[in-house]
């Protein structure tokens, strides 16, 4: 127990000192031991490496799940040791929606078959979306976490020890400065026979002094040996995290080359079924939306037929104007692809599918469909 006392009681000297070092320093009443220039600049470098580090780790958390709540959920599960329960994308969600409702619908109709393709492509896309995650998870964002937490938080326990032993260092330099002073005024009395006493006294005390210095001294020394050995161990950080950050945009490639291939395999796959069930204008009519002159492709009036077929028909020459009414992506190498409010030549030739025809915009030739154009007279 009287050891116990006995180190509170030295603790809370040392603290009082620090505190009084430190408040000295900054009112500009004690002097302050500065570390060199090159320390300076590894602090400074690692004070910006955490930072910038934290901010990206932070940005690409929300990236990588926009939920905040889903963020709490999974770091909760990882503080209780726990492991995360497997979470659908909402691209799989999605798709799922779109397979429910086309049982619904009925999956031999036109709607009901393509929502069956688009959910299964969504589907498809949410599993990648699902693998990109838990490997950018675990390639980039785990690294980053692993420095913050582990790293940083050693460099910022061995910087505290350091401004301590220095806040010492300073505290036992301001004392055997105090101690000389003394020394020296006593040695300057009138009666130097009469006050030996007490110049033994004092040259005792700023030799105690002397001793507390070069003790607080080799211990400075030491602990800035060691956090300067922590903070050049910074640039190794920096080469981890850029290998992190390769394979992070490696993740990102495959995840976005996967969409990109779905999606075109979805488009050829709808290819000329969706055009069908859009709407057409007669010829000469500029507005898409003029409710006059729009009718389904599959209705079975007898006009329809007659429009399609007047729309299909060139001119004498072979060739007429058209003016493209909405964009269209061509689903393979045979057809052109078209912006909206363009002007193009096209005609037909014998054999040709009615609900298409071949365009030419200047050397470039490719099917095009009707229904995404305004045939010119």
């Amino acid at each position: 127990m009287d050891f116990n006392v006995r180190k509170l009681a030295t603790d809370a000297g040392i603290f009082f000192s620090r505190a009084v070092q430190f408040t000295e320093e900054k009112l500009g009443q004690a002097e302050k031991t500065e570390l060199d220039t090159h320390f300076e600049s590894l602090l400074s470098r690692a004070d910006c490496t955490k930072n910038w580090t934290e901010k990206i780790y932070r940005q690409t958390e929300v990236l990588l799940q926009p939920n905040p709540g889903a963020r709490i959920e999974e770091f909760l599960y990882e503080k209780l040791d726990r492991k995360i329960p497997p979470r659908a994308t909402n691209g799989e969600i999605l798709g799922q929606f779109m397979l429910e409702a086309a049982k619904e619908f009925g999956p031999g109709t036109p709607y009901g078959s393509t929502l069956i393709k688009v959910g299964d492509c969504q589907r498809r896309l949410g599993g990648a979306q699902r693998d990109f995650l838990q490997t950018s998870s675990i390639s980039f964002l785990t690294p980053l976490r692993n420095f913050l937490e582990g790293d940083w938080r050693t460099i910022s326990k061995e910087r505290r020890l350091l401004e301590n032993r220095r806040l010492d260092l300073d505290a036992c330099k301001a004392r055997l400065k105090k101690a000389r002073a003394a020394e020296a005024k006593a040695a300057a009395a009138p009666d130097f026979q009469e006050t030996r006493p007490r110049n033994y006294v004092l040259s005792a005390s700023a030799s105690a002094a002397d001793h507390e210095l070069r003790v607080a001294q080799t211990e400075f020394d030491r602990q800035a040996e060691v956090t300067r050995l922590l903070l050049e161990g910074i640039s190794s950080t920096h080469v981890n995290h850029l290998r992190c950050l390769c394979e992070f945009v490696e993740a990102q490639t495959v995840y976005y080359n996967q969409c990109h291939k779905y999606m075109q395999e979805l488009q050829r796959e709808l290819g000329r079924g969706c055009p069908d069930s859009l709407e057409v204008n007669s010829p000469g009519v500029g507005s898409p939306t003029d409710p006059s002159t729009v009718l389904p492709l599959n209705s079975p009036s007898p006009d329809t037929d007659a429009l399609q077929i007047e729309e299909v028909q060139p001119p004498a020459s072979g060739t007429r104007k058209a003016k493209v009414l909405y964009g269209y992506d061509a689903g393979d190498s045979s057809e052109l692809s078209l912006m909206a409010d363009e002007l193009i030549t096209v005609y037909t030739v014998p054999g040709m599918d009615s609900d298409w025809l071949i365009g030419e915009r200047g050397n470039q030739k490719g099917k095009v469909p009707v229904t995404y154009l305004e045939l010119l007279s």
